[in-house]
């Protein structure tokens, strides 16, 4: 890590390197343990460029969290780890392979070795909990009804819910749909979980258990977990290494207490939610005197 200029001039931002063979990313790439390994990458919606040169590893058998305001590309990066979308240029490897270059069936192997967890749950509306758990066992395996229903209700113990299991998705509560769409999550036994945004929208008590449970899943099947989240506290609590995004890059990186100590202003304004900072509230645009002598329709 070392200190350089962040976004908006925030000096102390201990910003990725891919250059510098002693830091951050280049650091944990130097290991065999780096199961994601994203590395220059460039991804743009239009004219909007989203990552300029994005440099993160994510290692095996932790919990790394992607960190930064809304609208950095969280859930996007999501997306181009599990191949949905192709990166303009850079490379997103798992294992060493590059995502973007396989083939379909290649990438439907590699998906399996996945899970998600989806920021709304994603619970299938006509099926019950036990079923909602079962579905990728019936669509991926081929095991008998007796041995599917052990694994079902199992993945169900682990989450705590294994006396829903003759609920359907609208008797649940937020917190127990987020849970049932974890068991679902693991229940093909995934190398690595990948959570889009778990804690919105749950309530203290369902949030503590939720992070707990992450953790505890997280080390007791030895996987490897990636955390888009913007909840400070909730993700401190259970990452083992946190990247903090914006302006299509990294601009911190650490764990927790490495990120907690960190001075620079623009990780002090979002760690500490702070209204006034390098990260503008307003959307870039033309001056507001600009737009109100303008004579255009919008």
């Amino acid at each position: 890590m070392m200190p350089s200029q962040g976004p908006g001039g925030a000096p102390g931002v201990r910003v990725e390197d891919a250059s510098a063979g002693t830091n951050g990313a280049a650091r944990a790439s130097a290991t065999d343990d780096v199961l994601v390994r994203v590395r220059d990458l460039t991804f743009r919606r239009g004219e909007r460029v989203i990552f300029d040169g994005l440099d993160l590893d994510i290692r095996r058998g932790a919990v790394t969290a992607v960190m930064g305001p809304s609208g950095t590309g969280k859930t996007t990066l999501l997306k181009l780890i599990t191949g949905q979308l192709r990166p303009d240029a850079g490379r997103v490897e798992i294992g060493g392979v590059a995502v973007h270059e396989l083939d379909k069936s290649a990438l439907y192997r590699l998906r399996r070795r996945m899970g998600m967890l989806f920021q709304s749950g994603a619970l299938l509306t006509d099926l019950n909990v036990f079923d909602n758990v079962a579905y990728p066992l019936r669509e991926h395996t081929d095991l008998s009804p007796s041995l599917l229903r052990k694994l079902v209700l199992l993945k169900l113990e682990a989450v705590g819910l294994r006396g829903a299991r003759a609920l359907m998705p609208s008797e649940l509560s937020g917190g127990m749909a987020r849970r049932v769409a974890l068991a679902r999550a693991i229940a093909l036994d995934p190398e690595m979980i990948l959570y889009d945004e778990p804690f919105t929208g749950q309530d203290p008590i369902s949030m503590g258990a939720l992070v707990s449970l992450i953790r505890q899943l997280n080390d007791a099947a030895n996987l490897t977990s990636v955390l888009v989240s913007h909840d400070v506290a909730e993700t401190s609590r259970i990452a083992d290494h946190v990247y903090l995004i914006s302006h299509g890059r990294v601009v911190a990186q650490g764990s927790p207490a490495e990120i907690a100590a960190e001075r620079s202003t623009w990780v002090r304004q979002f760690m500490d939610g702070q209204a006034d900072g390098p990260v503008h509230f307003h959307y870039p645009g033309p001056s507001l005197a600009e737009d109100l002598l303008s004579r255009g329709g919008r």
